[in-house]
């Protein structure tokens, strides 16, 4: 028999992370001394006591169905982390949603929001999935170039008309990856005006919110008008050392919640049980863990 891709899967290649762990496979059966800065995965364990939430759920024989959504736990977990965390008051019920990873909502949300040539305006450089998102809504990418001599920040001053006409989506990723650069109050200030200007949606990837030094990040949530132009996304990957569990959420404008949780509700049935009731325990969680991973 032939066979052949579809069309769709000219935009994509084997990933570049998967092509690293072979390289690095290769390398460490020759016996060489690796350290891995490819795909970021935490080399540290999760704290104990999501360890144990988890060990204890699996006892659990009613803990194994379908979750479809977010548990009541879940959200509200969520709810109470960023009213401690960032001062951001969020309504657990409509804007908050569970998701298998960051990933998962990174590359769904454009497919969900964007029809193709549409214009996504993504940051240069940036984080891989990005581009896939863009490649399966079949959009247009428009790189937003990171310089040093505007701090890491995307000069959306320069972003032609025309480009901003056909823009649907803003991405954004402070601190970032790979540039871990960090937003300023005025600048997500800027973003807000600029989308409300030319009716783009924001999202902002947040998963490294919990790796800093002396500055805490900014919650884009928690400055005025950011629920009105958008969404965040934040992960346990990296702050809960949570990676290979797959758990992330996100939240803010309700209506793009909505768009999205329908969309990914005719493609998953949701995070376990087990590791729900281990995310909400982190989040739960008010002991120097994060202090001491930072």
């Amino acid at each position: 028999m032939l066979f052949s891709k579809s069309k769709r899967m000219e935009a994509f290649q084997e990933s570049i992370f998967s092509e690293l762990a072979q390289i690095k496979n290769s390398k460490v059966s020759e016996g060489a001394d690796i350290i891995d800065l490819s795909i970021g995965s935490p080399d540290l364990p999760p704290p104990p006591f999501v360890m144990d939430t988890l060990s204890n759920m699996s006892q659990n024989p009613n803990s194994y169905g379908y979750s479809l959504k977010g548990t009541e736990e879940f959200h509200e977990s969520v709810r109470q982390f960023y009213k401690d965390k960032y001062e951001v008051h969020l309504h657990s019920k409509d804007e908050i949603m569970l998701l298998m990873g960051s990933q998962d909502g990174l590359v769904h949300l454009p497919m969900a929001l964007c029809n193709p040539g549409d214009y996504i305006l993504v940051p240069d450089p940036g984080y891989t999935a990005y581009a896939a998102g863009v490649a399966m809504a079949g959009a247009n990418m428009y790189p937003l170039p990171l310089k040093k001599e505007n701090h890491f920040l995307p000069e959306l001053e320069l972003i032609p008309e025309e480009i901003c006409q056909k823009a649907r989506l803003l991405i954004l990723n402070f601190p970032g990856n790979p540039v871990p650069a960090m937003a300023s109050r005025e600048f997500f200030q800027e973003v807000i005006s600029f989308a409300k200007k030319h009716n783009i949606i924001v999202l902002h990837d947040f998963a490294y919110s919990e790796l800093y030094y002396e500055e805490r990040p900014i919650s884009f949530l928690s400055v005025e008008g950011a629920f009105e132009v958008g969404i965040e996304m934040n992960s346990l990957s990296k702050s809960f050392n949570m990676a290979g569990l797959r758990v992330a959420y996100a939240c803010g404008n309700k209506e793009v919640i909505k768009i999205l949780s329908d969309f990914k509700s005719n493609l998953d049935y949701g995070v376990s049980f087990h590791i729900q009731a281990a995310a909400s325990r982190a989040l739960q969680d008010h002991s120097t863990f994060l202090d001491q991973l930072r």
